[in-house]
């Protein structure tokens, strides 16, 4: 029996991903929600999901002693960053005034702001709120079975703006193209919840649940 570690570090929803993995699973693997690092080691799988600030986030994860077992597991087991597990994998975001993240691969994270507009000059709603597609820029096994451009649920203020192009698996546009996800080696990150995202988020997860961390 496989086991797929959730991180918990009292941020988010987490209960919602817990539910959808054992969904997909279907009793299969192991899933554990957990705040022991030596768990998150021990894992066959990682999932770093979060919702909230940036500050608070960053606070959390070191307030739990899980900084250095998130980085690890970043490095070496199949990885799934939802949300805020995407944005604080970046060197800095300009949330809370500007906050230092976890620096694992390099990159900005910025604010819409508030007078964001699309293309026609029409001001756009911030947070980006509901459902939007996602155009995948890259092939990737997380992929398997989900259409290009297909519809997933997001909730966020803040995009990432990265700085290796070839990070890029998935772009969004909202008022402009903004990077959705990101893949790299064993690790996979989403901006949107795939938790949310009825039948196509299921098909990720049920793909992550199944993938063996080669891109």
């Amino acid at each position: 029996m496989r086991s797929i570690a959730v991180i918990d570090y009292g941020m988010g929803n987490l209960r919602s991903v817990v539910n959808a993995l054992q969904v997909v699973t279907e009793g299969r693997d192991q899933v554990l929600l957990t705040s022991d690092p030596a768990q998150v080691l021990a894992a066959d799988h990682v999932v770093f999901p979060g919702q909230g600030a940036a500050g608070d986030c960053m606070r959390a994860i070191d307030d739990y002693g899980l900084r250095e077992a998130i980085v690890t597991a970043a490095r070496q087991q199949p990885f799934l960053g939802i949300c805020m597990g995407l944005q604080v994998l970046i060197d800095h975001s300009e949330e809370n005034q500007g906050t230092d993240c976890l620096g694992i691969y390099p990159g900005e994270v910025r604010y819409f702001g508030d007078s964001h507009r699309d293309r026609t000059g029409v001001k756009l709603k911030v947070p980006h709120m509901g459902w939007n597609r996602v155009v995948q820029t890259q092939s990737h096994p997380l992929w398997h079975s989900i259409d290009d451009g297909s519809r997933f649920y997001f909730v966020h203020s803040y995009y990432l703006e990265a700085a290796d192009p070839e990070l890029v698996a998935g772009q969004t546009d909202y008022g402009f193209n903004f990077t959705s996800a990101i893949a790299k080696d064993n690790l996979f990150a989403l901006q949107c919840h795939p938790e949310k995202s009825a039948g196509t988020g299921l098909q990720l997860l049920q793909n992550f649940v199944n993938w063996d961390g080669k891109a």
